[in-house]
């Protein structure tokens, strides 16, 4: 599988020692050496070199890598647990709320490929084994989706299965929509807003009774 897509984009590399180093530019640092080389090969003196400061200047921000790592996970489940909680909050109806939940997950794929990967990709599992929290915080995020797919089967709206189904079904479509348009930049791709389009449109046509 080729990461070539969420490997470019490298930042420019400051001067040792210019100014304040934000927490923000060296997750995004981190990001690329944890897609590119893996956690085992991701070290303190890489992520330094990838921002151009010194390992010292990092360890006032983190303590170790492994800090970056759950910092940066935690922010993706974080910030997809908040547009689902606001869009589920939304006096919309279901099939709507539904849709734009979807939505805002593969726009912050297709936005954010780098954490994405991080999370549902390559170091997902990895970073889930060894911090308990994550596994509880993605699966209360999900639960959110869950729970706005099950109204639609207790007005009868749900022509396939159940609300665990239905719900595993258009989570599956979404990430496999983001993780193939990720890992496979170099093919012939329509826009993005016409795949977005064109996978719900199927996917719930297919799942919605009438």
């Amino acid at each position: 599988m080729t990461l070539t897509a969420i490997q470019t984009g490298k930042s420019t590399r400051k001067a040792k020692g210019h100014g304040h180093l934000r927490r923000g530019e060296i997750l995004k640092a981190a990001e690329r050496i944890f897609l590119r080389d893996g956690y085992q090969g991701a070290t303190i003196r890489k992520i330094a070199e990838e921002v151009g400061v010194s390992s010292t200047a990092l360890y006032m921000h983190f303590r170790d890598k492994d800090e970056m790592l759950l910092e940066i996970v935690e922010g993706v489940i974080t910030t997809l647990s908040e547009a689902s909680a606001e869009i589920a909050a939304r006096p919309l109806d279901a099939v709507i709320r539904v849709r734009l939940i979807a939505e805002s997950y593969i726009e912050f794929g297709f936005d954010n490929p780098n954490a994405y990967w991080l999370v549902y990709g390559s170091g997902g599992e990895m970073i889930s084994q060894r911090h308990a929290r994550v596994s509880q915080m993605s699966a209360r995020c999900f639960e959110r989706f869950r729970a706005t797919v099950g109204e639609l089967e207790a007005d009868g709206r749900i022509a396939v299965g159940s609300t665990d189904l239905a719900a595993q079904i258009i989570w599956s479509a979404c990430h496999g929509l983001v993780s193939l348009r990720i890992c496979r930049p170099n093919l012939a791709w329509e826009s993005q807003e016409d795949l977005m389009r064109g996978l719900l449109d199927s996917v719930l046509t297919g799942l919605l009774a009438g």
